[in-house]
């Protein structure tokens, strides 16, 4: 019997996969890293946090100059010599001996790599490699995050506690140097054209026709694009993502875990379980995209998130940070697809690399105040209760500007087909 031949567009995303767990596993393991360096250099958590605030300010603003760098070298250079800066700097960062040392490596050189690595990159080429089930691509796509946080996170928190913290980073950057670097820079292709082939579920000269459509339109600013209510109502809604996510969360969860004297055991699960159901809330959130109205899904899952951070203002025993857990794994990163979805549908005639770019851009934005702003008050209130309720409140409103967002083509297809 004759063996069906496996789509290297599958084969893209497993290299998108393995490129965002790896990278954005690292990126993700900086709250593991905070006890250390606060003792290492005789430093406050705020100032620590200092760090993820200014790796988030490069990281964002490297997103719109990186999508359009993208558009003009394609996704192999760029997202495989991004996490060989990844690895150096990481690598780099075992010789530190002063403070300000990491907050040029890690905050800056590390964040540039960041940058490229990340689900920018790896969107446009799922996107140009998949017109058939591409929801469920960019949400496995995605995934990728969740499953770094799922792995990296856990393990530096472990090889900390049984080496140290200098010996994980020597660990870290070596794996990305000699592992992620090679297999990206010799296997992952930018689109189908290069190898002449098809995307999976569409026809070879599809993407030929959308580029010359793309020429054929006339060119629209970026100020334009910022400024359109499409826009706004999209990327303030992401920016508090990152607020409430990487900002807040996977900055702070791991030190919130030890304010509350919870054991390294119990913090371990507590990630482990929110990377575990990120997953699972990534991938639905895939199979959901493909289905039902992105608008209206992204309003329900930036509502149930509030939900859930109300968990962490009763937290005071290990059982309900598990809940959590389980709970805001499911809707945290289960906001990317649809976002890249309504983006592409929004903003079709438009650089996809550009607008994802813009967009990333708001949501690490959201992210640097999301670590520094919740140190600041922790350091005056001795607590992160207010950080938690301002992050309630925001979400609520994220909910509401996605409802009022544009109608995306097939809803407004779908509505049409109703009436008549």
């Amino acid at each position: 019997m004759r063996m069906r031949k496996i789509h290297y567009g599958w084969i893209i995303l497993c290299l998108c996969f393995l490129a965002l767990l790896a990278v954005q596993g690292v990126r993700l393991s900086f709250g593991a890293f905070i006890p250390s360096w606060e003792q290492e250099f005789s430093t406050t958590r705020a100032n620590i946090s200092l760090i993820a605030t200014v790796s988030f300010i490069v990281y964002g603003i490297s997103q719109p100059i990186l999508g359009k760098l993208i558009d003009t070298f394609g996704v192999r250079k760029i997202l495989a010599y991004s996490a060989f800066v990844v690895g150096l700097s990481t690598l780099l960062t075992f010789f530190v001996t002063s403070f300000w040392q990491i907050i040029i490596l890690y905050g800056i050189v590390a964040s540039i790599g960041f940058g490229g690595a990340s689900n920018v990159a790896a969107a446009v080429a799922v996107t140009n490699w998949f017109q058939h089930k591409k929801g469920l691509a960019l949400g496995m796509m995605t995934a990728g995050m969740s499953a770094g946080q799922l792995v990296i996170v856990p393990l530096c928190l472990y090889l900390i506690d049984w080496l140290d913290w200098k010996m994980t980073v020597l660990i870290l950057g070596s794996f990305l140097l000699l592992v992620i670097f090679p297999l990206l820079l010799l296997f992952l292709r930018t689109s189908p054209l290069e190898m002449g082939i098809e995307p999976y579920g569409g026809i070879k000269n599809e993407q030929k026709q959308a580029r010359k459509v793309v020429e054929r339109t006339p060119k629209i600013s970026t100020f334009s694009i910022v400024f359109s209510k499409s826009f706004v109502f999209l990327a303030l809604p992401f920016l508090i993502c990152g607020y409430t996510t990487t900002g807040l969360i996977d900055t702070h969860l791991i030190s919130f875990s030890h304010h509350h004297g919870f054991s390294i055991g119990v913090t371990g699960a507590a990630v482990g379980l929110l990377a575990a159901f990120n997953i699972i809330g990534t991938l639905s959130s895939g199979i959901i995209a493909d289905r039902f109205s992105n608008r209206k899904f992204l309003a329900i899952l930036y509502a149930l998130r509030s939900v859930t951070i109300l968990l962490l203002l009763i937290t005071d025993q290990w059982l309900l940070l598990l809940v959590f857990a389980v709970t805001f794994g499911l809707v945290d990163f289960a906001t990317v697809t649809p976002t890249t979805m309504l983006a592409s549908d929004l903003f079709s005639k438009h650089s996809l690399g550009l607008v994802l770019g813009l967009l990333s851009l708001c949501h690490q934005l959201g992210s640097a105040l999301g670590a520094y702003i919740p140190a600041l008050l922790y350091d005056i209130t001795g607590g992160y209760g207010m950080a938690l309720l301002s992050a309630i409140v925001l979400l609520l409103i994220a909910s509401f500007m996605n409802l009022a967002l544009p109608k995306e083509a097939r809803e407004i297809e779908k509505t049409s087909n109703l009436v008549s």
